[in-house]
């Protein structure tokens, strides 16, 4: 089991070196694949997102590979099909993230 890193100021810079520098012809740079070169779970990034700075280095890296898996659907390197399911899923996770509903109960008692 991994040890948990604590949240350093740096962490957003990182992240963002991490998805500028890690896109080559074959690979692309994921949340996951950070997470494991720094040592720590996917989990702990999330909790990271607390902190704003880290949160918004966060979306900055989502729109990064948002924008490579476009490219590479318009010149046919990726299957376009493919990517529009990726990123239609990727929008499906971010709007649950923001997903704020409550379950009310009302319970009526006749007196």
């Amino acid at each position: 089991m991994k040890k948990t890193r604590k949240y350093d100021k740096d962490l957003p810079r990182q992240l963002y070196t991490y998805f500028c520098g890690s896109v080559t012809e074959n690979t692309i740079p994921s949340f996951s694949k950070f997470a494991r070169s720094i040592g720590v779970t996917l989990a702990s990034l999330d909790k990271y997102r607390k902190h704003s700075e880290f949160d918004r280095s966060w979306r900055d890296c989502i729109e990064i590979r948002r924008d490579y898996l476009t490219d590479c659907a318009l010149t046919r390197r990726y299957d376009p099909s493919f990517v529009k399911f990726l990123l239609d899923f990727e929008a499906e996770a971010e709007l649950s993230e923001k997903d704020e509903s409550f379950a009310l109960t009302v319970k009526v008692e006749d007196s």
